[in-house]
């Protein structure tokens, strides 16, 4: 069909949220009740306006429940996706096999639940959506779509900070819970993978996945490793902080980071 858009320019207007009719469908639905919505359009899943899309095709995505299938359209349908500039996350608790050796597996599963439930939170409140859980660790990816005021490397940042101040404990200053954070920005493929007509996933591979990945590994317990990358795309304010220079494995260039620790200096306004 003659100017018909091709699958990777629909996941790129997906990705940027150049949605036809999408403002509109957001300044509609935020008037419905209530939480949790879809992260486009603001589609609420539940509450009374929930119940009463629930009955047309407003449901939440297979691929992502966080995300309406109206939005993603046929998209979810398909293998598929497009390169774009992004900020990943990943939260990892630090010496997670210590920490589960002196607990029952019930005891363990319940504190591995309220870090899902901090991350969770503080990835939803700004702006963010949840990739994966991966046992000791979680994935969260900010895009042109889905992220807060400042754009998605500000989001990302803030959401990092969120969850160490999550898991501290306000009484005594101290951590329940050993976690660090990695934030990276880069281009990568973000789309749907998977086995058409099988499992798929709405996910983002790529180097710069894999660099939040490893910072996030690197990073200590009450650590948020932010690499300059992404400091210079949220227009972070990095002056006084701790910097470093990084040999993550399986990388042959190295990466520049700041050190954010939770409870620390404040975000800019």
């Amino acid at each position: 069909m003659p100017g018909a858009r091709t699958n990777d320019e629909m996941w790129r207007d997906f990705l940027s949220g150049r949605i036809e009719g999408l403002e509109q469908m957001k300044s509609l639905f935020r008037r419905l009740p209530r939480a949790p919505r879809c992260k486009l359009c603001q589609a609420p899943f539940a509450g009374p306006g929930g119940k009463v899309l629930g009955l047309t095709r407003f449901r939440r995505w297979q691929a992502n429940s966080t995300l309406c299938n109206i939005c993603t359209g046929s998209l979810g349908e398909v293998v598929g996706g497009a390169e774009i500039e992004a900020t990943f996350l990943f939260a990892d608790i630090r010496g997670s096999t210590a920490v589960a050796e002196h607990l029952r597996p019930a005891e363990y599963n319940a504190i591995l639940q309220r870090f899902y439930r901090v991350c969770a939170t503080a990835v939803d409140v700004h702006g963010g959506l949840v990739d994966k859980y991966l046992g000791d660790g979680v994935v969260a990816f900010f895009g042109p779509a889905f992220s807060g005021d400042g754009g998605p490397a500000a989001s990302a940042i803030r959401a990092g900070r969120s969850i160490l101040d999550g898991v501290r404990d306000d009484r005594t200053a101290t951590s329940w819970l050993p976690v660090g954070v990695g934030v990276h920005t880069g281009i990568a493929y973000v789309g749907v993978l998977g086995e058409e007509g099988g499992q798929l996933d709405f996910t983002g591979v790529g180097d710069a996945v894999n660099t939040a990945a490893r910072l996030g590994s690197e990073a200590g317990a009450g650590e948020l490793l932010v690499s300059l990358a992404t400091v210079a795309r949220g227009s972070f304010d990095a002056g006084g902080l701790e910097r470093r220079h990084l040999f993550l494995k399986g990388r042959e260039e190295p990466v520049d980071v700041v050190v954010v620790v939770g409870g620390g200096r404040a975000m800019p306004a």
